[in-house]
């Protein structure tokens, strides 16, 4: 019996934003799969609009949606936690790769080598890793701007974070998607029709 597919199940259990009151809880697999939306969105916006023909988005999509599973097994430690010295964020990477290979023990022999790259992060493509990273954080950006939408002033600094980590990419697909698509997120559902 394998229980990889039962286990990634339980990403909807994992809830986010652990240190902070949110208005709209979030959980992994919420997360994961606007993290893939959005990572898909990048890689076409790459593609179409800036002329990287190399650019794969379904790709990305996939590598996002799994990007985050070794939290089923360890939890999502807050960032200002992970990042707090060099040390615990080189301890919680020993952790996170445990996750990973723990989750790929789950799996048959014959499958473990096609998960791979979509859950240890170094594995995949750079262009997947950097569409997939950056539509993290233009997830969390998003987060944090409908907490701030929805009157929650937690999420401020949170999002004075997230937009100077999305600037600091430098990636024109980044750009395009804040000022095209962006906007939308602060309409209701009656002004999004």
């Amino acid at each position: 019996m394998n229980h990889f597919y039962a286990l990634l199940s339980r990403m909807r259990h994992i809830r986010r934003w652990s240190l902070m009151v949110s208005h709209y809880p979030e959980n992994l697999a919420e997360h994961s799969l606007m993290t893939a939306i959005l990572a898909h969105g990048l890689a076409i916006i790459g593609r179409d609009i800036f002329g990287k023909s190399h650019a794969d988005p379904n790709a990305c999509a996939a590598a996002a949606l799994f990007h985050d599973a070794p939290e089923i097994l360890t939890g999502d430690l807050p960032t200002p936690v992970k990042y707090f010295t060099p040390y615990l964020r080189k301890a919680y990477g020993e952790v996170e790769q445990a996750g990973t290979e723990k989750l790929l023990s789950m799996l048959p022999d014959g499958l473990r080598e096609a998960y791979r790259p979509f859950l240890s992060p170094g594995e995949c493509c750079t262009l997947v890793c950097e569409y997939v990273k950056a539509a993290d954080k233009l997830s969390a950006y998003i987060k944090c701007k409908e907490e701030l939408r929805a009157g929650n002033r937690e999420f401020k600094e949170a999002q004075e974070s997230a937009i100077k980590k999305l600037s600091n990419m430098n990636m024109p697909e980044i750009e395009y998607f804040l000022e095209h698509f962006l906007p939308s997120f602060e309409l209701t559902l009656d002004e999004l029709k």
